[in-house]
């Protein structure tokens, strides 16, 4: 199979449409992440993701739609705090799952009587549900377990052979998936942290709980209620330490860490802060300490290089988890297989 990549443009939106009525699947940009979308109601279609992937089946995905009024034959019901956050946070980074109606396939949602739902801000992804007329089920366009694509070039370094079609919108606005907020109990729990932060879900709802595996693997047996929750995600290559403490022990550890490693004949690199002195030692930046959301955009793309260049050994700088630093730590946290050194 050709793999075609076209600018967002009415033709390649409508031929993107074609393929996804059709059952093929499309590479999709949105605000977060490119997805590898398909008709969400059709579930030899959505098993094509499965495959292109090589995901595990119980995986769940999410289901995109184009506008709030889509959701209603999806869903069985929307619980008021649900439709709180909706209104705050659509169209956003932000999936709010849901009890699922039946003609959701258990391909979808993984075997689970719940569905994830969002609404992206992305007006290339909007446009493609639309030209579509379905809605589109889509996970990272990413090889399982591989650092999720924020660009169409990282698409295609994935699923080259694999898929018709690549929607080429630029580089990804936000940079980390989707917020996944379970909204089916009486108090909303958030599953995996995103662009839309619990600080925020709490200034609108007064309360909100982070899952205790947003930073740490799911129990031998435990269910995964959300994409991102159940398997090492997000990994390069390169084993991948993440270090955590106050500034100068951290640069301290790693230096010693990057000395140790290249003398030992491996091949170290630094994703690190711009205000931090690493020395001659080869560095791929996360932008400034000041600013998490730097980092956000960065990550992804940060970890690709390290395959790229070949390197070994990735040696992290943790990030302050208020506000979108959760779902940066998140990310890395399960790109090391939780692997932190507390210095």
């Amino acid at each position: 199979m050709k793999t075609e990549v076209l600018p967002v443009t009415r033709d390649s939106l409508e031929r993107a449409g074609v393929l996804i009525r059709a059952g093929e699947l499309v590479g999709m940009p949105t605000e977060t992440v490119y997805g590898l979308g398909a008709n969400a109601l059709d579930a030899q279609a959505v098993l094509k993701i499965f495959e292109a992937k090589g995901r595990p089946a119980d995986n769940p995905l999410i289901v995109h739609v184009a506008s709030a009024e889509e959701i209603a034959p999806l869903v069985r019901e929307i619980p008021d705090a649900a439709r709180r956050l909706m209104d705050a946070f659509w169209p956003g980074p932000m999936t709010l799952i849901l009890p699922k109606a039946d003609c959701i396939p258990d391909t979808v949602s993984a075997g689970l009587d719940t569905v994830g739902i969002r609404l992206p801000q992305s007006e290339a992804a909007r446009a493609l549900i639309r030209a579509a007329g379905r809605p589109i089920a889509a996970p990272s366009a990413n090889r399982s377990g591989k650092p999720s694509p924020t660009t169409a070039r990282h698409v295609l370094e994935d699923m080259d052979g694999r898929i018709p079609l690549i929607l080429d919108d630029g580089p990804c606005a936000v940079g980390v998936e989707s917020s996944v907020i379970d909204a089916t109990g009486e108090s909303p729990v958030i599953l995996r942290p995103g662009g839309v932060t619990p600080e925020m879900v709490e200034n609108v709802l007064g309360h909100v709980r982070v899952d205790e595996h947003v930073m740490s693997p799911l129990r031998e047996g435990d269910v995964a209620r959300s994409p991102g929750m159940k398997y090492k995600h997000y990994a390069p290559k390169a084993k991948t330490i993440i270090f955590e403490g106050e500034a100068p022990r951290v640069i301290a550890a790693i230096c010693a860490r990057y000395d140790a490693a290249l003398a030992a004949g491996e091949r170290p690199a630094i994703l690190g802060f711009d205000e931090h002195d690493f020395g001659a030692r080869t560095r791929i930046s996360l932008g400034s300490e000041r600013r998490p959301e730097d980092a956000a955009a960065r990550l992804f793309a940060a970890l690709r290089e390290l395959d790229e260049r070949g390197e070994t050994l990735a040696l992290c700088e943790a990030v302050d988890m208020a506000g979108i630093g959760l779902a940066v730590m998140n990310r890395m946290g399960r790109a090391a297989g939780f692997d932190i050194e507390n210095v």
